[in-house]
């Protein structure tokens, strides 16, 4: 009986220890590389930037966020200067934010000062 009582009363701990050990859910990543036109002003650039970084705020399927510059010294960028990540919780939710009238408006931002660009989407695992 007391075997059976203190079983019980450590199930809230096993519980706890095991769901504490459950895998992160995945994220589909979105991985977008830019190379932008030599005759892009600095001031173009950040207007793409800017409306980039809004899209999180307009499209509620992005799951996360986050963008950079290249720092690298290796100098193997091949001109890519700016990598943006966007992060879906389904590819369903990647085909909502593909033709999303926000997204659209964003390129539109974007056309007149891309050179070149490198989309890869895969699913993040650890």
């Amino acid at each position: 009986m007391k075997t059976l009582l203190l079983t019980i009363a450590l199930l809230p701990f096993f519980y706890m220890a095991n769901a504490q050990k459950k895998e992160p859910a995945k994220l589909l990543r979105h991985a977008v590389l830019f190379k932008f036109k030599d005759t892009s002003s600095p001031e173009d650039i950040k207007k793409v930037e800017e409306a980039f970084k809004a899209l999180p705020t307009q499209i509620k399927e992005i799951a996360d966020f986050e963008w950079g510059t290249n720092n690298s010294p290796e100098n193997l960028n091949q001109g890519f200067t700016h990598l943006f990540f966007v992060s879906f919780k389904s590819e369903k939710d990647r085909e909502v934010y593909l033709p999303h009238p926000a997204h659209k408006a964003f390129v539109g931002v974007l056309g007149p000062h891309l050179d070149k660009v490198l989309v890869l989407d895969y699913w993040a695992s650890k």
